[in-house]
């Protein structure tokens, strides 16, 4: 719900520019718009008939490029790309690739706790899989902590962070892009660490409390201010490189 509000957004923001603008769109342009936008209606029709809600959303890439390209032509619609790839992670992920990469994700950040942990504090804290013993409690690293969709939401945060920042520097925006996924690891790696220590300070009822109710604000605030830290370092270098 929050990417389509975010997609919505980005569209609306961008619309008041065609208003002005009277295209003359040339036989390719209507075609591959034209094609585009039947391929999607087609996948939305099978998607929605066959209940794959994979295909389904996925449509609504081709529908919306197809429209545009067919109604304002290719370089005038080059600024709702990114909204366009944007909705891309509205896509539900396909179960393989959940069960692949979750549990070695889990198993990285919850070692990753375990050792931050034990070297900074006097904690008692052990790790037996994605279980950490801290003190007389278990804590158990699920998939809301460390999973893919954590993953991808910070993923699509990041990329949104660069959209509205306007960079047009590529060596930014590929070095930002790059760093998204270790700022993400990072981030699950300190929400648990916050979490380990609201479990041993203030009891497993408090902690429970606070990741149902803070730890997802709490993530996406640390990823935030990483992703700003990296930004800054980023451009104080390139700075420093062109002098």
């Amino acid at each position: 719900m929050i990417v389509f509000i975010i997609v919505c957004y980005l569209i609306a923001t961008k619309l008041p520019a065609l208003q002005t603008i009277k295209p003359r769109l040339s036989l390719a342009e209507k075609g591959v718009g034209g094609f585009f936008l039947l391929a999607g209606l087609l996948a939305y029709i099978i998607g929605r008939s066959q209940h794959i809600l994979l295909i389904e959303l996925g449509s609504q890439v081709p529908v919306l490029l197809g429209a545009l390209w067919i109604l304002f032509g290719f370089k005038q619609s080059r600024p709702f790309l990114f909204p366009a790839f944007f909705i891309l992670f509205m896509l539900p992920i396909p179960q393989v690739v959940l069960s692949t990469v979750t549990l070695p994700m889990k198993i990285a950040v919850s070692t990753a706790a375990e050792w931050i942990t034990y070297y900074t504090s006097q904690i008692p804290v052990a790790r037996e899989g994605v279980l950490l013993f801290v003190g007389q409690y278990r804590l158990f690293v699920a998939d809301a902590c460390a999973g893919m969709h954590t993953l991808i939401s910070l993923e699509a945060l990041g990329l949104l962070y660069l959209n509205l920042v306007h960079s047009k520097s590529l060596i930014r925006n590929s070095l930002l892009a790059i760093l998204i996924v270790p700022i993400s690891f990072s981030a699950n790696v300190i929400r648990v660490v916050i979490l380990i220590f609201i479990t041993y300070y203030l009891g497993d009822e408090v902690a429970q409390s606070y990741l149902h109710e803070f730890a997802g604000f709490v993530l996406f605030t640390i990823a935030l201010f990483l992703i700003i830290t990296c930004d800054s370092l980023i451009q104080w270098a390139v700075k420093r490189a062109g002098r």
